[in-house]
């Protein structure tokens, strides 16, 4: 990894300091969330005009948009089971239903493929007595 940690430092650090979340830039840039959190973790890139908008929202120097064009660092998990509970309920997720979700997959697409690439996630609230709860 060449820069990907101190260009996610720095854009995570600008992003609460600006009281922004990630909805914030991604419905100002016509972007999911999601996509904002990848660009910001450096798994993703923005295109060359998107680059310097992207920084410059933040308040940053848009000369260091560029850097939001470097090749994403993909699959950084390393290889034992994650500690963060939420990367970990992902884990456990894959781990408990994905031949169920594979069949699923296959069952309404005709044997095609789910692409990591272009998917839709909601992350919307549950109802929980003790703790807001993702469903």
């Amino acid at each position: 990894m060449t820069q990907a940690p101190s260009l996610t430092a720095t854009l995570m650090a600008a992003r609460p300091a600006q009281g922004l979340s990630f909805a914030d830039p991604g419905a100002a840039m016509g972007r999911d969330e999601l996509l904002i959190a990848l660009l910001f973790h450096s798994q993703s890139t923005a295109s060359e005009p998107e680059a310097p908008q992207r920084i410059g929202w933040l308040g940053l120097d848009p000369s260091m948009g560029s850097a939001l064009q470097a090749d994403p660092t993909k699959g950084c998990l390393d290889p034992v089971i994650p500690s963060d509970p939420s990367i970990y309920c992902f884990y456990k997720m894959i781990q408990e239903y994905e031949i169920a979700l594979k069949g699923v997959i296959h069952e309404s697409c005709d044997d095609g493929i789910m692409s990591a690439l272009d998917f839709s996630l909601n992350d919307d609230k549950a109802p929980d007595p003790v703790r807001v709860r993702a469903k």
